[in-house]
């Protein structure tokens, strides 16, 4: 009996440990293949016109390599990191006096590589944000990506120099945009998130229901655990953001498919019933990371990952290219429509969140060892 248990004890383990190895290759075919076409990072992107390579775009997906890295310490990663880095002088696009979010993602990316390694300098990036809350105004983030872009590069810069000026400044400009921004982007009752200042709440889908655009909101749940993920649990800040997490949480695993996605429309499906991958892989992202932190229950969530982990890993086409990426915008209508072969305008955002999503889950199933 005993030795009965024992070997299927074994098989389940050698299962677990052959799902794990899948995840990790797909998340290495989908940046091998991102790696390969943009081989020089310092290149400046070309749609439409021409844009510095640490662009929002770019900036997040670094934020998927060094999550990658965290996994996969492939020594590759930090050299095509660093030589980006370099290039930009570890500054915010636009220079110190940048003040939108979007030029500030990179700063992420500045923040974790100065950490891992030791190199560059932060100089250029904290004088940035001194610069802006100088500027004493908290309402720079009119949209809810710019939660996500912006607010953890301030509070990692908090967590690294212990100055309660830029977690303050972050949390009182994502109050702002939650309470106060075209009449308070978070609609609590539902725990979604309205996407900009331009639409006042209620805004509506042709159906009627509530338009709540899936990665706006992947965005916003991103950022709530790369914030979480560096302050103590005993912060008020992050008891804050924790609420707010589990609000969405409990929002969105209603409004899972049943093959797994979330589509661009997260409560209706009468314009947009296709599949969409970079909300999908952020909602997956967050999940996995709060259930290894013990605010999301596994049993009530994990079904959830490993139905959007089947999804994710149909995206991926032979070669590494990435499907159901919606392109650039605001809205469920941007970029449509988004099919399995539809090549959006830009792909390394979606190549960044993939990479969160499939990291973070790998270390779900790591951490059932």
């Amino acid at each position: 009996m005993k030795k009965t248990i024992l070997a299927v004890l074994a098989l389940c383990m050698s299962l677990t440990v052959a799902a794990q190895q899948e995840v990790l290759q797909t998340a290495q075919k989908a940046n091998n293949y991102f790696m390969t076409k943009y081989s020089d990072p310092t290149i400046p992107t070309f749609v439409k016109r021409m844009r510095e390579s640490n662009l929002w775009t770019r900036a997040v997906y670094y934020e998927g390599l060094m999550a990658l890295y965290g996994i996969d310490p492939d020594k590759r990663y930090l050299d095509y990191t660093k030589r980006w880095t370099d290039h930009h002088q570890w500054m915010a696009r636009g220079g110190v006096k940048a003040t939108n979010a979007d030029n500030q993602c990179c700063g992420q990316t500045y923040i974790e590589l100065n950490q891992l390694t030791g190199d560059g300098s932060l100089e250029l990036t904290r004088q940035n944000l001194d610069y802006q809350i100088g500027t004493n105004r908290i309402d720079y983030w009119t949209w809810i990506d710019a939660i996500q872009m912006a607010m953890p590069v301030y509070v990692k810069m908090y967590a690294i120099t212990k100055d309660q000026k830029y977690l303050d400044y972050a949390m009182r400009s994502y109050d702002w945009t939650r309470n106060t921004c075209g009449g308070g982007c978070f609609n609590v009752k539902e725990g979604l998130w309205w996407r900009d200042k331009d639409y006042v709440p209620p805004y509506k889908e042709k159906d009627g229901k509530n338009c709540y655009w899936s990665r706006g909101n992947g965005w916003v749940y991103a950022a709530l655990v790369r914030c979480m993920n560096v302050l103590s649990p005993k912060e008020k800040a992050s008891k804050q953001l924790k609420k707010d997490f589990i609000l969405m949480s409990e929002a969105l695993l209603k409004c899972q498919h049943e093959d797994g996605f979330w589509h661009a429309s997260l409560v209706s499906d009468v314009n947009y019933p296709t599949p969409e991958m970079t909300g999908t892989a952020l909602f997956l992202y967050g999940m996995a990371w709060g259930i290894q932190h013990g605010i999301l229950k596994d049993k009530q969530y994990r079904p959830a990952c490993d139905k959007a982990w089947g999804a994710l890993k149909s995206c991926l086409h032979s070669d590494g290219f990435l499907g159901w990426n919606q392109g650039t915008g605001k809205e469920p209508s941007a970029g449509q429509p988004v099919t399995f072969n539809s090549v959006p305008d830009f792909e390394d955002y979606g190549t960044g969140c993939y990479l969160l999503g499939l990291t973070e889950y790998y270390r779900l199933c790591q951490n059932e060892k």
